[in-house]
């Protein structure tokens, strides 16, 4: 899966033409979640509460970014 981000030992990254509906993968340590790209909501998988957080805050800054992608 092409990686699109990596910051404090997380790792985002997002298939694509994957099944719908449209979302990434974030990886910390041995967690993953899958996200829901446009409600930012988990679908799959856990994080440690504050790297969720991280991940969350990132999400929503590169809004635009996550959708081209």
């Amino acid at each position: 899966m092409p990686e699109l981000c990596r910051f404090y030992g997380i790792v985002i990254q997002m298939s694509y033409g994957n099944h719908p509906p449209p979302h990434f993968h974030a990886k910390y340590g041995g967690h993953e979640t899958v996200e829901d790209i446009d409600n930012l909501t988990v679908s799959d998988g856990d994080l440690p509460p504050r790297a969720n957080g991280l991940v969350i805050e990132w999400a929503s800054q590169h809004r635009n970014e996550r959708r081209e992608a």
